[in-house]
């Protein structure tokens, strides 16, 4: 069913943010599709382009550190569409996998920014422009480390999405009691190029991982259906739309001696 919806997705040319941008397509909303580079976020769109209506797909770039060009984002955006219905500030990277004091503080920098500022930019760009169109939803995503669990190696990233947890949570009741509603996005633990990246180097590392990766992970595709029709559904301010809960990863682990999963290949067996 369309639901004639515009939706601005930052770091949609791959991975969940590529994933979300299809259902949303398929569910008869249009997309704005962006990433750090015009030729990535063009690529992007012409595969989507492939599977859609391709006039409901517009390719931006946008560095989401910088506040200028997220503007920018939201003004093409609604020059094209007429109007931006949803905006998920998805960008993100998690920095290489080691200890904080092994980390450049380039890499630090970078990481923090992206995931933090990037995510506080683009808020207050939507919710300006959504105050002054009378409707809109904004939506966070978060990731490991939102709910303060800790994963050694990668604390810088789960600083950062601890962060956007708080955030989200301030900024929502910030907007409590106008047209605009505010959310979070919890995926789960996610097969994506942030994972498997981290490896390229560390074959015998990769294969130990594999395995838990197996029981506890799934991939993008059969995540972000499940975002998107929840997006699409939720009419509550604050809430926290998460396909994960520690009932279902019980019941992976305790199903996983008899249910065999390899989301590194085509199929799963």
């Amino acid at each position: 069913m369309a639901t004639g919806k515009h939706i601005v997705i930052t770091g949609s040319t791959k991975g969940i943010g590529y994933g979300l941008a299809e259902h949303f397509l398929r569910r008869g909303c249009s997309v704005t599709v962006s990433g750090r580079g015009l030729e990535a976020a063009s690529q992007a769109a012409a595969r989507l382009r492939s599977k859609v209506e391709a006039a409901n797909v517009l390719a931006l770039a946008c560095d989401v550190t910088d506040s200028v060009q997220v503007q920018q984002l939201w003004d093409r955006s609604v020059a094209h569409f007429g109007k931006v219905d949803m905006w998920v500030n998805n960008a993100g990277w998690s920095g290489n996998e080691g200890m904080v004091w092994e980390r450049p503080a380039a890499e630090v920098a970078s990481v923090i920014a992206t995931n933090v500022i990037g995510t506080v930019f683009g808020a207050q760009t939507a919710m300006r422009g959504m105050l002054t169109q009378g409707f809109g939803a904004v939506y966070n995503m978060e990731g490991m480390g939102s709910d303060g669990r800790k994963h050694v190696g990668l604390t810088m990233y789960g600083t950062s999405k601890y962060g956007v947890h708080y955030f989200s949570e301030s900024l929502a009741l910030e907007a409590k009691g106008m047209p605009v509603i505010v959310g979070s996005l919890r995926p789960g633990m996610v097969i994506t190029g942030m994972i498997t990246e981290r490896y390229k180097d560390r074959p015998a590392d990769w294969e130990r991982v594999k395995k838990i990766f197996n029981i506890i992970a799934e991939r993008p595709e059969t995540v972000t259906p499940w975002l998107v029709e929840a997006m699409l559904a939720n009419r509550k301010n604050g809430a926290i739309l998460s396909f994960s809960s520690p009932w279902k990863l019980m019941w992976k682990f305790a199903t996983s001696p008899f249910v065999k999963r390899d989301l590194f290949t085509s199929e799963q067996v």
